[in-house]
């Protein structure tokens, strides 16, 4: 068996630069996630950015693309911040892992939950993020985004759309990542967008 790496976590040539930081984490071995995937997915947006969105992880066209939230999940995410009037392009994206999880099934590749050692193991990238961006807001999109960021205990499904500190954000909003929308039966899927909308509606208020 190999070694494990003794350092994983790759040099950073300036840590108080967002691109120094991206670039360093393309070469990120803390966790094995790395081996499958096809790139590293940091987070992108203006380093001004007052909102940050968190993820749990990229998907598969997100680890093609090497981009968050370009997959239909991303396209949720758009069609809902246009509707409460928040610009896509004046927020900061990002995943609370970078590296793309699944499983095989046939050609196709499955998403697989990230589990706590890996959730962990690409903290260090997260608070980075936050540092340098310093959002006003930040928003978690489902429990293990919300989880990384307001602890184990945080429920989504009881304290979506509620305005908590934590101290990685003065303001954090935690809501239902977009990728459960779409996996929602027929019947459900727009009261769930609805829903969706609404807590999105408060981050927008937040903003002012």
């Amino acid at each position: 068996m190999a070694e494990r790496d003794p350092d994983p976590y790759p040099k950073i040539e300036n840590a108080r630069s967002l691109r120094s930081v991206a670039e360093a984490a393309k070469a990120c071995h803390a966790c094995d996630l790395w081996s499958r995937a096809t790139q590293t997915v940091f987070g992108e947006g203006p380093r001004t950015a007052r909102v940050l969105f968190v993820g749990e992880q990229p998907g598969d066209k997100e680890d093609l693309a090497g981009h968050p939230f370009v997959g239909p999940a991303g396209r949720v995410l758009d069609e809902a911040l246009a509707e409460v009037g928040i610009d896509r392009k004046r927020v900061f994206v990002t995943n609370a892992v970078k590296h793309f999880k699944w499983r095989a099934s046939g050609k196709r590749r499955l998403h697989e939950q990230p589990n706590g050692t890996e959730i962990a193991a690409c903290r260090m990238w997260l608070e980075l993020e936050l540092q340098l961006v310093k959002p006003d807001i930040v928003v978690a999109l489902g429990a293990t985004a919300a989880q990384a960021l307001l602890g184990p205990a945080f429920r989504v499904t009881r304290q979506r759309g509620t305005v908590v500190s934590s101290p990685l954000a003065p303001r954090v909003v935690a809501t239902v990542h977009p990728s459960s929308i779409l996996r929602a039966p027929d019947q459900s899927r727009d009261a769930e967008r609805r829903a969706f909308v609404r807590d999105l509606r408060i981050v927008a208020k937040l903003i002012g």
